[in-house]
């Protein structure tokens, strides 16, 4: 059954939709950034045994259960002359700058070395860091099913909002290797912090843009709020939704597989590849070559493919590249070969880039004809908390395998045989087996054909009957 994404009457603005990927730029980066090196900076510079910061993910998974659904429920409740999701976006959007440069502060930084103290002000840091970022992004995502309702606007919309993602990536890898001599050496701590003053003025900046060109919340949904669930309800509504249990199956692991990479990219250039002390531009390459690569396949490739076989079929396919493309990282060792694969790996992670959005805006659409109401925070913030989880389960799978070769602590003296086959193992073998099991869950994935062409033609009487009620 062909799965062509339904097309319908549209209003589409580019400006609007440059608009609305100015937030999403704040968020990539500081997510991405986050995910980058808070890894490696608490491991390496640092010096946190890797047991204690998984502990430490272990403690933020738990506030995330409560937290991100929570936002979501609070999101939806909401109601302003500004919208549902503006005041939050306005309330967070500082503070989120802000937190960039914290991380980057710890009391180390004042001399105080005891460890405790140290993994005590980890702990707090990142708690403070999911909730801000938590309440900023959460509300930007929920206004892409809302500002951008057809699936043609919608794949106009996610098609200059990853381009522009794209460029975040590329910041939130590349700057570090700028303003960084060495990621992994604690003399440089320093450089750490600057960088901290300039991630916060790039998230800012992109973020009030953002406030002022972004397309307003649509007025049809504007009474929705005094229907939404109760907060356990809206919990139970999503994990009893099919599709979007499917959903959050196959991005965890899409998402386990990104963060397992990214956090031990500055291990594997450097202990697999032979990167040295002032070469960490080196790093920003390899990963500017990916998201390069991210950016032309999405444009060339996926965006034709997803409105010929929609977003299900095209999914399964970017995820089997993404396999085939991981598998030589096993056995490569040489610098220019790391820049080809790395190149490749972009054609499968643009896929996964590309098409959640889509995919979840469906999902969304699909509820809404059911219920007749819109509720894109509740879902987003149970989506949020299943892919914090699969950080959780990158740390534990660093702790497991770091731990069973002898360097749970950071010793660059003490690189064995063992530890280079462990940091292998991360980066190639455990992740083809979490691509394996989201590539089977999108397979049984049931949102499309006649089944979501359904869904399309109802939920445009449904606005109709919403705009006669304003």
């Amino acid at each position: 059954m062909n799965e062509k994404i339904t097309k319908g009457e549209t209003k589409f603005s580019k400006k609007g939709a440059f608009g609305y990927s100015l937030g999403q730029f704040s968020v990539i980066t500081s997510f991405n950034t986050f995910n980058f090196l808070v890894f490696i900076f608490y491991y390496t510079i640092v010096g946190l045994n890797v047991v204690l910061i998984s502990i430490g993910f272990m403690i933020w998974s738990v506030w995330n259960a409560i937290n991100d659904p929570l936002m979501g429920y609070l999101s939806d409740r909401t109601h302003t002359k500004w919208g549902r999701r503006m005041p939050y976006i306005i309330f967070s959007l500082i503070p989120l700058g802000l937190i960039m440069f914290f991380l980057f502060t710890p009391p180390i930084s004042v001399g105080i070395t005891d460890e405790f103290i140290n993994f005590i002000y980890f702990v707090i840091i990142i708690l403070i860091f999911e909730l801000i970022y938590t309440i900023f992004s959460l509300n930007v995502y929920s206004l892409f099913p809302e500002v951008f309702i057809t699936s043609e606007e919608r794949s106009k919309a996610n098609n200059i909002a990853q381009t522009i993602g794209v460029f975040a990536l590329i910041m939130a890898f590349m700057m570090p290797t700028l303003f960084i001599t060495d990621l992994t050496n604690p003399k440089y701590l320093i450089e750490y912090q600057i960088f901290g003053v300039v991630i916060a003025l790039v998230i800012i900046i992109p973020g009030l843009l953002f406030l002022r060109f972004c397309p307003k919340e649509k007025a049809e949904f504007k009474l929705d709020y005094k229907e939404a669930p109760s907060f356990i309800d809206s919990i139970k509504i999503a994990v009893k939704n099919k599709s979007f249990m499917l959903y959050v199956t196959i991005k965890t692991a899409n998402w386990f597989v990104i963060g397992l990479m990214t956090a031990l990219v500055s291990l594997y250039a450097k202990f697999i590849l032979g990167i040295g002390e002032g070469e960490t531009i080196f790093i920003g390459l390899l990963m500017a070559t990916l998201f390069i690569s991210v950016a032309i396949f999405i444009n060339i490739l996926w965006k034709p493919v997803v409105q010929k076989i929609g977003p299900r079929k095209a999914w399964m396919i970017s995820m089997l590249i993404w396999i085939i493309t991981i598998a030589p990282l096993m056995f490569i060792q040489d610098k220019i070969l790391g820049l080809i694969m790395f190149f490749l790996m972009g054609i499968g992670l643009s896929g996964t880039l590309y098409f959640p959005d889509l995919i979840i805006s469906d999902i969304i659409d699909e509820d809404e004809v059911n219920t007749e109401i819109r509720k894109e925070a509740a879902y987003y913030g149970v989506n949020f908390f299943f892919i914090r989880l699969s950080f959780l389960f990158v740390f534990i799978a660093i702790s497991l395998v770091f731990t069973s070769v002898g360097w749970a602590t950071f010793a660059p003296e003490k690189v064995t045989p063992e530890v280079i086959f462990g940091i292998k193992t991360l980066v190639v073998i455990i992740p083809i087996i979490a691509l394996v099991i989201g590539f089977l869950a999108m397979y049984i994935y049931p949102l499309y054909g006649e089944r979501l062409t359904k869904v399309k033609d109802d939920l445009q009487k449904l606005h109709e009957v919403k705009k006669l009620r304003i």
